[in-house]
């Protein structure tokens, strides 16, 4: 049996092992094979040595991502434990502190985590229009919201305003109770979902009562000119060629626009055509528009994604041609 102390002298031993010792908690549960006890800023590991030294790189990266944030939700402070080490570095120690694009709650950092996806940054700081088009999980969405909350932060906007197409994905919402906003939000949660991790909660709901932060359906930009935004049109394959071209011409003086899509989701009925890809061809060479592909290499969801894509890749090569009906 090999023993290992660590010390916490660099963080608030309080913040590391939790209210009654909650975070402490999760640590043994997480490790059951060793023996850890805690006394003061020490910590101390009993077992096998290979044990050990998982326990020992995990903490090490609970202790790094303290003394950069100070606080450290339990919630994190699982995902660290739980994670591997690649997967922990990417989404919470953050090795230029420079790339970061919002200081989310809880001192979760986002920023962008792949080579397309740094090209996004880079082309909406030199651009005012994006298209940032490839398949699910290469974190367009994600990314966007980012760069558009990192604006209204930094004053460079005065509103954010994200969009979607109210197109139904193969299930009919058509019968759900409440009213129109309760009927619209299901097509509307992911970009929730992703201010949920950017901005406090009590701040959002502010943002979103003085409309600093508008979420809503494509139709209802028509008739608009929108000046001093940052908008974003997500899930843009599912917008026609005039939806496309009515949302291209909202933007007013002083407005950034990012457009994500993914043309192989496309959830159009059979007898209306996507405007995603004549948008990108007929705009491709205007100064101003910057065209972003994201590929398989920027899946940043569960490992799997990364294989799925590329399966349904195969296939679709393999497919007839003509086999393809949206």
């Amino acid at each position: 049996m090999t023993e290992t102390i660590i010390n916490l002298d660099t963080v608030n031993p309080i913040e590391f092992f939790g209210v009654n010792n909650s975070k402490f908690d999760i640590l043994k549960k997480k490790f059951p094979l060793l023996k850890i006890l805690s006394r003061g800023t020490q910590i101390k590991l009993s077992g096998a040595p290979e044990q050990i030294e998982i326990a020992k790189e995990k903490i090490e990266l609970i202790i790094q991502y303290m003394e950069r944030n100070g606080h450290l939700s339990e919630n994190y402070f699982e995902q660290i434990l739980g994670g591997d080490d690649a997967e922990v570095i990417d989404n919470f120690i953050d090795k230029n502190p420079n790339e970061v694009l919002v200081f989310g709650p809880n001192g979760k950092t986002v920023r962008a985590r792949t080579a397309n996806q740094k090209r996004m940054v880079t082309a909406i700081d030199k651009n005012d229009i994006v298209f940032a088009i490839g398949p699910a999980g290469t974190g367009k969405t994600y990314t966007a919201v980012a760069l558009a909350v990192r604006a209204l932060k930094n004053k460079l906007v005065k509103k954010i305003i994200l969009t979607r197409p109210a197109v139904e994905a193969g299930e009919n919402l058509g019968f759900l109770p409440g009213d129109l906003k309760e009927k619209i939000d299901p097509y509307l949660r992911p970009l929730y979902d992703a201010l949920d991790d950017m901005i406090p909660a009590d701040k959002l709901g502010y943002y979103m009562s003085t409309r600093t932060i508008e979420i809503a359906p494509l139709a209802y930009m028509r008739g608009r000119t929108l000046d001093n935004a940052f908008i974003i049109l997500d899930e843009s394959q599912n917008a026609n060629d005039l939806q496309i071209k009515m949302f291209l011409t909202r933007i007013g003086a002083n407005a950034k626009a990012i457009i994500t899509g993914d043309p192989t989701q496309v959830d159009l009925p059979r007898n209306q055509k996507s405007g995603l890809e004549k948008a990108v061809r007929i705009l491709n060479n205007i100064e101003g528009i910057s065209h972003i592909e994201l590929d398989e290499e920027d899946v940043v969801r569960h490992k799997l994604v990364k294989a799925i894509i590329k399966a349904y890749e195969k296939e679709k090569e393999n497919e007839p041609e003509g086999s393809y009906h949206r």
